[in-house]
């Protein structure tokens, strides 16, 4: 089922998209890229290259969206020269004629966008030398995998809007899914979400969030 957007621009001059239905947006609107690069790259991406050196990196994003933590992921990537291998699964995918209208690649000087919208879904396609991208269009609830993940970025809509994926039985599959010193990064810091968290046997840390959010959380599974 595709998702019903509509694109907006925030306050950085990067694009988010709307869900129509849930009426939230993919990112912070006081800047989608600012946020995205402090909860996903910043926390998760950079430390796991320092703490995993030796090996390819393999990341699970939950909510794919417009596909930005995704980019700068592949530009990252690119920049260090380091392979990895990135899962995600959207049960709500946009349509391919909205990706086209997103400014990212222009905003950053890539040329990343078509590969990652328009490949197909539930095969694995190389973007570029060191990213290879798996899309999954499903139910978080429904995705099974035996891979295991050295990062999760944990992207699901807020908690008002999908209630079901911030719950303890959630945290204890992401706990699953993740390797021994692994992580999983949310902007998300409520209470009772980091409860849920701690009860799935995650160590929860608290970090400086981005632009008008005081605190983003990262998870970290114990060896």
């Amino acid at each position: 089922m595709k998702a019903d957007i509509r694109l907006m621009v925030t306050a950085d001059g990067s694009h988010t998209a709307v869900n129509q239905v849930f009426d939230k947006p993919y990112h912070s609107i006081h800047g989608a890229y600012q946020e995205s690069q402090r909860v996903y790259i910043e926390l998760g991406l950079l430390p796991a290259f320092d703490i995993f050196p030796d090996t390819d990196l393999h990341i699970f994003e939950m909510g794919f969206g417009t596909g930005l933590n995704a980019l700068l992921t592949a530009r990252e990537a690119q920049i260090r020269q380091r392979r990895v291998f990135y899962s995600a699964v959207d049960a709500y995918p946009m349509a391919i004629d909205d990706a086209r209208q997103l400014n990212y690649d222009a905003f950053f000087g890539t040329d990343y966008l078509p590969k990652l919208h328009e490949s197909p879904w539930n095969e694995p396609v190389a973007v570029d030398t060191c990213l290879a991208l798996t899309k999954y269009e499903g139910n978080l609830q429904d995705f099974h995998t035996t891979n295991r993940f050295h990062v999760i970025y944990f992207d699901a809509f807020a908690p008002t809007a999908q209630p079901e994926l911030w719950e303890q039985d959630i945290f204890e599959k992401m706990a699953r899914l993740l390797l021994p010193g692994g992580m999983l990064t949310t902007y998300c810091s409520r209470s009772y979400v980091q409860r849920n968290m701690r009860s799935a046997g995650l160590i929860v840390e608290k970090h400086s969030g981005p632009l008008h959010k005081r605190d983003v959380i990262r998870a970290v599974k114990m060896g």
